[in-house]
């Protein structure tokens, strides 16, 4: 395979990306879904280039120049659901953990002044127990964003951009 110099560590359906598959970009992710498996979006696959967890990124330390992090956001759904199909879940009791190890490994495999844009949405369902805020996931990362921009009907998902600065948070 080619060197890659960006990497999508959740790759999920690519659904932000304007190429899907940039030639530049690795996409992995810790599920496929075929074609057809989702009634209500037909079309909607997740077709990661390697399987893998985002807790557990199997690249040397500062391998890309950039990195994107759109983990899962929601916990204590039905795995049966079409939603927890769609965007994956996350462990009720492990989360924090979880999000805190995805964005290390994210950070380790992070070049020197390279960027990684983490997208958070707070809410999909309007039910608090399943939702997890912006304060709370920036009281369990190791690094403060550079900026961060909202967006969605309800300014629900946030954009943040993070830079590997050296001699700063590792």
């Amino acid at each position: 395979m080619d060197k890659k110099l960006i990497l999508d560590a959740c790759c999920g359906g690519r659904m932000f990306w304007f190429e899907k598959n940039n030639p530049n970009t690795l996409y992995i992710d810790i599920r496929s879904l075929p074609a057809g498996t989702l009634n209500r979006t037909p079309k909607f696959e997740i077709q990661p280039d390697i399987i893998m967890d985002f807790r557990k990124l199997n690249f040397p330390d500062k391998s890309f120049k950039l990195v994107v992090f759109d983990p899962p956001h929601l916990k204590s759904l039905d795995l049966n659901s079409w939603i927890a199909a769609k965007y994956g879940t996350l462990n009720p009791k492990t989360w924090r953990d979880d999000i805190r190890q995805g964005f290390n490994e994210c950070w380790r495999v992070l070049e020197d002044y390279g960027i990684l844009i983490f997208k958070w949405s707070k809410s999909h369902d309007n039910r608090p127990k399943r939702d997890i805020s912006l304060q709370e996931i920036l009281k369990i990362l190791p690094a403060k964003p550079l900026f961060g921009h909202s967006s969605g009907n309800k300014l629900n998902t946030i954009w943040m951009a993070f830079m590997k600065i050296p001699g700063g948070p590792q």
